[in-house]
């Protein structure tokens, strides 16, 4: 059984949250899969409708 309000995570344990977004905002691209989609998806439609306003 777990804890209500308690979790553990290895990941913010050991600092690779941190590393990861450090990356992610010194080159500008997102690590996440969803973040990597939505940049993908941006790119894509300004190559196909340009950039309208």
């Amino acid at each position: 059984m777990k804890i209500p309000g308690m979790s553990f995570s290895w990941k913010r344990a050991l600092g690779v949250s941190k590393i990861k977004q450090n990356i992610s905002r010194a080159t500008g691209i997102p690590m996440t899969c969803s973040g990597m989609e939505k940049k993908i998806g941006n790119a894509v439609l300004k190559t196909i409708f340009g950039n309208r306003k």
